[in-house]
């Protein structure tokens, strides 16, 4: 069959998905299905929640999207995006990435290529999916079907980074496999689209880009807490060490979200299994997980001399920065240690960029429309979201902090001499 006659099928339309069937679809006859209806009615409608694509972007594509994942029958590739979260327990949580499995498998033929780009321990798709899929769909792995795995590097809230220059690994499950999934990236792809050796590989390379990041920024975070206490600046001390030419420069702060925060533990869940206790990984999922009780005491100390009910304004409640994105927000974390310490606060959140609903629905808490003037006795700039550099929200100390008021700046967001203090 001829690279241009293949057909497409996305499966989960989240920050990855999304800009895959777009991209996909300025090439090949390209279907998208998410089990959400809401979400398929929402891009119909050209809206996209997750603010990675404009109205004007919306309706150029030539996606066709499905609220049935039947309506992809007449795919050959298959991609599978859906998202794959850690337990309470920190635990792998397969559901989902089981579930798309298992539903795809009714539709699969003889001939199709099912690539993963969830992010996964080394192995899974393997281990888990391939018996999945040769299992409900009679067909045999390499022979009937075959598969792959390109680790997603979607970086939300970043617009010069997107899906065509980001370098692309790809891998398959044989030859004839990493052919065809190699040479349709290809098409799509401006970078670099780079070939490993196995499909347990990819999956590798995927979940350490995390983990090392992961670990760089428990470093920084375990540093600023020492600068702390030795009363030095933090941002001053990363700018020096910076002079040196392979200095690799991280700022501290709260580690959230669905991938820094919980590939590390993908990793470490496999690890354990295999009779090997990954101890430097788990020291800086630690550290970062502990953040937030640090921010929230730090936050407290400031206002201990102050005997009457306590105002605080946190702004910015998302994962991260230019993002809408709430899920495993360690803003949450902060919250929820501040509330637990001290019964008098009065808090007020505040984040334009985050859905009200979404964020009352998950957590129980009722963003505020907008901060009061000349009321706060503490201010907490968590997210570092670009809206909050413009005129209506720059001087964020004046503007809304009564006389007292102190700035606390998580992430170098506001010049050194306006900020109070930061980590």
């Amino acid at each position: 069959m001829k690279i241009k006659s293949f057909k497409i099928g996305v499966i989960g339309l989240g920050y990855v998905g999304l800009p895959i069937a777009n991209e996909f679809s300025k090439k090949f006859t390209t279907y998208a299905y998410d089990k959400s209806k809401k979400r398929i009615l929402e891009l119909k409608k050209y809206f996209d929640r997750n603010m990675q694509f404009s109205f004007k972007e919306l309706k150029k594509n030539r996606i066709n999207l499905c609220d049935n994942l039947k309506s992809l029958s007449t795919a050959n590739i298959f991609i599978i995006t859906v998202p794959t979260p850690i337990n309470k327990k920190n635990i792998p949580d397969l559901s989902l990435i089981i579930s798309a499995t298992k539903e795809l498998s009714k539709i699969l033929k003889k001939g199709d290529i099912v690539v993963y780009e969830s992010t996964v321990y080394p192995g899974l798709t393997k281990e888990i999916c391939v018996p999945i899929l040769e299992k409900n769909s009679k067909l045999k792995y390499n022979f009937d079907f075959f598969c792959g795995y390109s680790p997603e590097r979607i970086n939300p809230g970043d617009k010069s980074k997107n899906l065509k220059n980001i370098n692309k690994i790809v891998s398959g499950s044989n030859k004839y496999a990493l052919k065809i999934i190699y040479e349709i990236y290809r098409k799509i792809i401006k970078a670099k689209v780079i070939k490993t050796s196995s499909i347990e590989v990819a999956e590798a390379a995927k979940v350490i880009e995390n983990t090392q990041r992961d670990l760089n920024i428990g470093l920084i975070n375990e540093l600023s807490q020492i600068f702390n206490k030795l009363n030095i600046d933090t941002e001053e001390v990363l700018k020096a060490a910076a002079s040196k030419w392979n200095f690799n420069y991280f700022t501290p702060g709260l580690v959230g979200g669905h991938c820094i925060g919980v590939d590390p533990y993908y990793l470490t869940y496999k690890s354990k299994k295999l009779g090997y206790n990954p101890s430097i990984i788990l020291a800086g999922r630690k550290v970062n997980d502990n953040m937030s009780k640090y921010v929230a005491d730090k936050a407290l100390l400031s206002l201990k001399k102050i005997k009457t009910k306590k105002n605080i304004l946190i702004m910015g409640c998302t994962f991260k920065e230019n993002c809408p994105d709430i899920r495993n927000s360690k803003v949450f974390d902060v919250i929820k240690h501040l509330k637990k310490k001290d019964k008098s606060l009065k808090l007020h959140i505040f984040d334009p960029n985050a859905d009200k609903n979404e964020v009352y629905s998950e957590y129980k808490i009722k963003l505020i429309n907008k901060p009061k003037k000349k009321y706060y006795d503490l201010i907490i700039l968590a997210v570092s979201h670009q809206i909050f550099k413009n005129k209506n929200y720059a001087q964020p100390l004046t503007k809304y902090g009564n006389k007292l008021c102190k700035l606390f700046d998580l992430k170098f967001f506001y010049k050194q001499s306006y900020s109070d203090f930061r980590l």
